[in-house]
C-alpha cells in the first residue's frame, strides 16, 4: 500500500498560532520504508499522527493506495503503531500483550495461537510468551511492539522514534534487525527519526522536514549527494556552508585558503557545502609561506579518526574529519599552520536572500 499525503496542514493552539505541519505534500512507496527525519519541533511525530487518524488535519489530504482516508477512523485504516516508550500493557504476558489485536476482534484462539508464535519466531522471541514486558530488556520490548503491530497484519507500519529510548549499541543492533524484518514482511513503513544515519542506513526514501514543511524528499543518496539548500546540506552529513566567487576558473574561499576549479565566469558569488571529509589537510614547514594557511586549533582522536577543528584566514572555523594514520603520516599538531585541500565538492551559485 502507498502512503500520500497531500498539502496537509495542522495548527494548535487557541489562535491556531502552533504549526504542526504545514502545506506538507509527499508520497510513500509501497513495500518501502520511508523516513520522516527532522530536528525536535519539525512536525514529523504530527504527520505520523495525523496520517494514523490519530490528529484530524485543518485542511490536505491523507490517502492509502489511492484512497482519501483523510475523515477515516483509526480502526479502520489498517495501520500498525509502534511508540517510542513501546506502550506495552505490563500487567500483560508477552503473548497477551502481542494477541491484544487480534484478541479485539474476536479472532479463533487457535489462529491467534498460531499467529503469535509466528511473530515470536520473526522477532526472534519465541520461548518467551509468558515472560512480563518488565523482565524484557529495552530492545526485546521493542521487538514485542513491532510484533504487536504485525499482529492484525496491517497494511501500514508506522514507527515513531522507535529506538529513541535505546542505548547506541542497542539501536545499530535494531536497526540491522528491522531492515532484515522489513524484507520479510515488505510491508510499508513510515519510520519518524531525528537520526539521520538511522534514516539514511534503513530507508528507500527520506522525508526532510523542518518547521512543519519539506525541506526536500527522495531517495537517501539524492538528499546526501544533491542537497537543495544550507539546511539539507547541514543535516545530512554535517555540511558546511562557505560563500566565495569564482576567480580565473577557480571558485575560491575564505581568503583563498579554498578553492576549487568551476566551470563559471569570473565575479559570480558561488556556495559550497562542505562536510568535513571532504577536505584534507597538509602541514606548512617552518620558513615556508604562510599566505592563505589555517591554523589547527584543536584536534579529537575517535578511534581511526581524528576530527580536527581548523580557522581559515577569515577567521570562520572548519570542520575536517581524516583517518587517523592518513593525519598522523602529516606530522599535524595543534597550532600548526596547514594549507588545504579541497576534494570534489558542488559549487553552484549562490542564492540571493
Amino acid at each position: 500500500m502507498s502512503v500520500s499525503v497531500e498539502l496537509l496542514t495542522k495548527r494548535f493552539g487557541r489562535q491556531q498560532e502552533v504549526v504542526g505541519v504545514d502545506q506538507v505534500s509527499f508520497t510513500a512507496p509501497e513495500h518501502g520504508i520511508t523516513s520522516l527525519l527532522g530536528p525536535s519541533g519539525s512536525g514529523k511525530s504530527t504527520l505520523l499522527r495525523l496520517i494514523a487518524g490519530l490528529e484530524v488535519p485543518d485542511s490536505g489530504s491523507v490517502l492509502l493506495s489511492g484512497d482519501d482516508v483523510t475523515r477515516t477512523p483509526v480502526r479502520k485504516r489498517e495501520v500498525g503503531f509502534v511508540f517510542q516508550n513501546y506502550a506495552l500493557f505490563g500487567h500483560m504476558t508477552v503473548f497477551d500483550n502481542v494477541a491484544f489485536g487480534l484478541s479485539v476482534r474476536r479472532a479463533d484462539k487457535p489462529k491467534i495461537a498460531d499467529r503469535v508464535h509466528e511473530l515470536l519466531n520473526l522477532v526472534q522471541l519465541s520461548g518467551y510468551e509468558h515472560r512480563f514486558p518488565s523482565q524484557l530488556s529495552g530492545g526485546q520490548r521493542q521487538r514485542i511492539a513491532l510484533a504487536r503491530a504485525l499482529a492484525t497484519r496491517p497494511r501500514v507500519l508506522l514507527l515513531d522514534e522507535p529506538f529513541g529510548a535505546l542505548d547506541t549499541r542497542v539501536r545499530v543492533e535494531l536497526r540491522d534487525w528491522l531492515t532484515r524484518l522489513h524484507d520479510k514482511t515488505q510491508v510499508t513503513t513510515l519510520l519518524v527519526t531525528h537520526d539521520q544515519e538511522e534514516a539514511l542506513e534503513v530507508s528507500e526514501h527520506v522525508v526532510l522536514l523542518r518547521d512543519g514543511r519539506v525541506e526536500q524528499a527522495g531517495s537517501p543518496s539524492e538528499l546526501y549527494e544533491r542537497p537543495k539548500n544550507g539546511f539539507v546540506a547541514t543535516f545530512l552529513g554535517g555540511a558546511q556552508v562557505l560563500t566565495g566567487s569564482v576567480d580565473r576558473g577557480r571558485a575560491v574561499f575564505a581568503r583563498e585558503a579554498l578553492s576549487t576549479e568551476v566551470d563559471m565566469k569570473d565575479g559570480v558569488q558561488v556556495e559550497a557545502f562542505i562536510r568535513p571529509q571532504d577536505v584534507r589537510l597538509e602541514k606548512i614547514s617552518v620558513g615556508a609561506s604562510q599566505a592563505r594557511a589555517a591554523r589547527v586549533e584543536r584536534v579529537v582522536r575517535v578511534g581511526s579518526t581524528v576530527k580536527v577543528s581548523v580557522v581559515l584566514p577569515n577567521d570562520d572555523r572548519l570542520s575536517v574529519q581524516m583517518p587517523r594514520y592518513e593525519f598522523e603520516q602529516g606530522g599535524i599538531g595543534q597550532g600548526d599552520a596547514v594549507r588545504l585541500d579541497l576534494r570534489e565538492v558542488e559549487v553552484r551559485a549562490a542564492v540571493s536572500p
